[in-house]
């Protein structure tokens, strides 16, 4: 998505530059899946967005719901940037869930979809 912005980006401007050799590298795509569950409260998004974004972690996707007073979210991320080890994000992520009082768990995207294949 990103470099379809970016050819976007260049189309209008009338740059036609490939990024070749000299361009900055991106991370590897280091795809993970974030669930959040527990009782509905203000501020639940906004306090894991922010965690994320201090830990350069990127949100590819989201889809959260309301569900009998329950809040339900799931989030698609992307650790390639990230500044720390997935093991202490995984750590970080449940205390955090311990402070709002929900669940928070994350799990690298290959294990999530090889857990749901049919």
């Amino acid at each position: 998505m990103r470099n379809e912005k970016l050819e976007m980006k260049n189309e209008q401007s009338g740059d036609n530059r490939e990024q070749g050799a000299g361009s900055r590298e991106q991370p590897a795509e280091q795809l993970a899946i974030i669930t959040v569950v527990g009782n509905d409260k203000v501020g639940i998004i906004a306090k894991v967005s922010a965690f994320l974004a201090e830990r350069d972690v990127n949100i590819e996707d989201i889809s959260q719901t309301i569900l009998s007073g329950n809040f339900v979210m799931m989030m698609m991320v992307n650790l390639g940037s990230c500044s720390k080890a997935l093991e202490d994000v995984k750590k970080e992520l449940s205390a955090l869930g311990d402070t709002l009082n929900v669940s928070i768990s994350l799990m690298h995207e290959k294990v999530f979809s090889a857990m749901h294949r049919i």
